[in-house]
């Protein structure tokens, strides 16, 4: 592994002959890293400017000089931050650094736009060396560690507490209902048949017994997992479990057919999803744990008198397992003309992921922290929410795979998904279209079980 210090050493080596020994030091560069964030979101780019200034205390120190400039850019919408992050690559005017998710790793690594970050820090150091080890799997791609986790987070199942009282759960039932969601003993089926009695009560109008998110989003795989599907093989090829997409996209059809679920409901308003859910007007649902953030700040939630989380059920009858996903943002260094860049680049990011500075977007931003010190800040122990969902969730969380193909087979399965939700095609169909599908267009480059 190459260690930026070393390359930021040689800089100022450089710089100290040219104007004479004895005199300061005096060194300057521009770091530009390019986001996707929300309203509490600010420490994804903040993170490295106190970085950078950190970084340019310690060259004093040093009687050294080392002026960093950070220009930030700000994306509020996914899909334009990736289209501008692609077509600056393309035209060789990418920033230093991107804020993404970790399914950009592969496709992005094998367009040349990244560079694997193991050459430019060491990460058998502190503090890389304390990063879970899951999340720098999750970095990783063919054999090599291409960026560093900047969050986590996870994907829980949320039950209204008063609603599921009134169809006859205690306290100390919900109090225990993570453990029997955990060890299998609540399911899916359960689910449906307690929305189900929530509708029946009066408790929330037809339809409202359970809401997915409005939207396409990873969140689904979980019932595919639920139902005990895998998303490629050992040898890492992709993997279509037939059996585990059929009863998944059949949950959500029995979801409908029970009239807990709308068959409309996909492209139901962010905000009306919120603001629903928030006013006890949902029995059940799934989301984010970053979510909890607006819930209890812009909705004003008072979210553990009200609400129960677990992980998401297993599908029951001795098939799949409870089980959450979790989508890391990462750090990457973009492929730069300069190396000095790359490794200032890197080092600023290495520094960004001390435990102190990355507690504080996971708690303004409700996201979970990312090495195991960070449980000991003060501020993040402090935290109930952060406290409990990293103990409740993180220790089965799973992540989509770095395939560069994996985004083309989420959205047939995504498609086969809604079809079969809004009644376009039976269940059968669906599956055996989404199969005939991906046949065509993925090849052998994934597998059908």
């Amino acid at each position: 592994m190459k260690h930026c210090r070393n390359t930021l050493a040689a800089l100022a080596a450089t710089s100290a002959l040219a104007i004479g020994a004895g005199a300061a030091v005096a060194e300057e560069v521009t770091i530009s890293v390019w986001a996707n964030q929300g309203s509490t979101e600010n420490y994804r780019i903040d993170a490295i400017k106190l970085a950078a200034t950190l970084l340019e205390q310690e060259y004093a120190v040093r009687g050294e000089e080392l002026k960093i400039n950070i220009e930030g850019k700000i994306f509020t919408s996914w899909s334009e931050f990736k289209q501008a992050v692609t077509l600056a690559g393309e035209a060789g005017t990418a920033p230093n650094i991107v804020v993404t998710g970790h399914e950009d790793i592969a496709p992005w690594a094998q367009a040349g736009l990244i560079v694997p970050i193991e050459d430019y820090v060491d990460l058998d150091a502190w503090p890389l060396n304390d990063i879970y080890p899951n999340l720098i799997d999750i970095a990783s791609f063919q054999g090599q560690v291409w960026g560093i986790p900047q969050d986590t987070e996870s994907r829980p199942f949320f039950f209204w507490n008063d609603h599921m009282k009134a169809i006859g759960y205690t306290d100390a039932d919900l109090a225990g209902l993570a453990d029997k969601v955990r060890a299998g003993e609540y399911t899916l089926k359960n689910v449906l048949e307690d929305a189900r009695k929530m509708q029946d009560a009066g408790l929330v109008e037809p339809g409202k017994g359970f809401w997915p998110r409005p939207s396409k989003g990873g969140d689904f795989w979980q019932f595919y997992m639920s139902y005990g599907g895998k998303f490629a093989t050992d040898d890492g090829k992709l993997l279509f479990d037939r059996q585990a997409m059929r009863d998944a996209y059949q949950f959500f059809v029995d979801a409908v057919d029970m009239g807990v679920t709308r068959k409309n409901h996909i492209g139901t308003p962010w905000d009306q999803w919120h603001g629903s859910l928030t006013a006890g007007q949902v029995g059940m649902w799934h989301g984010g744990t970053w979510q909890y953030s607006e819930w209890t700040g812009k909705y004003g939630l008072d979210f553990f008198k009200n609400v129960t989380f677990t992980l998401i059920p297993s599908g029951g009858d001795d098939r799949g397992r409870a089980n959450t996903l979790t989508h890391p943002l990462v750090y990457l260094v973009t492929r730069q003309d300069s190396e000095e860049e790359m490794s200032v680049s890197a080092e600023l990011i290495s520094i960004a992921s001390e435990p102190r500075i990355n507690a504080l977007h996971a708690i303004k931003s409700a996201h979970l922290g990312i090495t195991r010190s960070e449980e000991g800040v003060p501020l993040y122990a402090g935290d109930r929410w952060t406290r409990e969902a990293t103990s409740v969730l993180l220790p089965y969380a799973t992540a989509a795979p770095n395939n560069p193909n994996f985004g083309q087979y989420f959205e047939v399965m995504m498609g086969g998904l809604q079809a079969a939700w809004t009644g376009q095609k039976t269940v059968d169909q669906a599956v055996a279209d989404a199969e005939t599908e991906l046949k065509a267009s993925l090849g052998d480059k994934i597998v059908f079980k």
